[in-house]
């Protein structure tokens, strides 16, 4: 009489092969998303630049809206705790307003174009 039950080494054979399929196979969901982590490091080293740079957690946050509050503050810490345990001083940034480079050649090429203008009206 023939038993129901398949051959143990069969049943090992398909376990063994199961698992050789499915480990080359990369199922959506599964890992996170190395853009997460990335996105997480950069806000937490925006943290780090902010006090580093003697500015308060409120002032990060407004300058970098995009930025993950929770790894901002993190990364301040983290740096805080750094900066105090190696006696450091921060150095201040100074944020100053420029114009963009095309205003500025454009302003420029207005200015010239109404010097032009001046000096031919000028000499009729």
């Amino acid at each position: 009489m023939r038993s129901r039950h398949p051959h143990p080494a069969l049943l090992k054979a398909f376990a063994v092969s199961a698992v050789l399929l499915l480990a080359g196979c990369e199922i959506p969901g599964i890992w996170p998303d190395p853009r997460i982590a990335q996105r997480e490091e950069e806000s937490k080293a925006i943290g780090g630049a902010c006090r580093h740079a003697l500015r308060g957690l409120e002032d990060c946050y407004t300058l970098n809206p995009k930025a993950s509050k929770a790894s901002v503050f993190a990364g301040w810490k983290e740096m805080d705790a750094y900066m105090r345990e190696n006696k450091l001083e921060g150095s201040p940034s100074v944020i100053e307003k420029t114009d963009k480079p095309e205003k500025k050649a454009a302003a420029s090429a207005s200015v010239s174009a109404s010097a032009d203008s001046k000096s031919a009206s000028a000499k009729h």
